[in-house]
């Protein structure tokens, strides 16, 4: 399990401040640096890679998907989905991490990117009825198959 989001953490340390951004994600680096370090995890570790990360700009997700093609690792690309008022409502009932004003800002973008390119680029998953064991189970039965 590689979590994409630690290297936009760790560009977020980097002192002096890179140049001021509401994401990491639009910082150039973050997306060949996810391509990087996913390639260094595999060629070290091997077996399968699972990489859990929201990306709504499709360019980054062209950058990041032909940079791994160009490193021949192969990718299932699954999207989560959910209408908006069952995310609506995950967001403002999260009991973990509470309301989110950034979660709740990207609620449109993800509708606009599921809507334009975001579901043609992937196997969509509506988790808008299932629990999480059950969305799990499903991507592992894909995914077996």
């Amino acid at each position: 399990m590689f979590d994409a989001e630690k290297v936009g953490e760790t560009l977020m340390d980097i002192t002096p401040g890179l140049p001021a951004t509401d994401n990491f994600q639009h910082w150039p680096p973050w997306r060949p640096l996810v391509v990087e370090t996913a390639r260094r995890v595999l060629d070290y570790t091997g077996g399968t890679l699972v990489m859990p990360m929201t990306v709504l700009v499709e360019q980054y997700w062209r950058e990041i998907s032909t940079g791994l093609a160009q490193h021949a690792i192969p990718v299932r690309h699954f999207v989560l989905h959910a209408d908006q008022d069952t995310l609506l409502g995950r967001i403002e009932g999260d009991t973990l991490l509470g309301p989110s004003p950034f979660r709740l800002k990207y609620l449109e973008p993800y509708a606009e990117a599921a809507r334009t390119w975001l579901h043609a680029e992937a196997e969509v998953v509506d988790t808008t009825h299932l629990t999480p064991a059950q969305v799990a189970l499903q991507i592992a039965e894909a995914v077996r198959s």
